[in-house]
């Protein structure tokens, strides 16, 4: 393993950024996802309360 020595030291500090750049990225996106189903849950909930307002003050003809 004379000859791939040095080429292994040269790339594994390479490879472990590449996979710290990973994890954080992945956690960004992850982190984007769940907040876009929060919002979008919220906005869900704020409809349906306007609605039942609206509904409970509308008058029954």
């Amino acid at each position: 393993m004379g000859e791939w020595g040095p080429a292994l030291a040269a790339l594994i500090p390479s490879i472990g950024v590449g996979v710290l750049f990973w994890f954080g990225m992945r956690a960004v996106i992850n982190a984007d996802r769940t907040e876009r189903q929060a919002l979008a849950r919220m906005d869900a909930a704020e409809r349906d309360a306007e609605r039942a307002d609206a509904e409970k003050n509308t008058p029954n003809v």
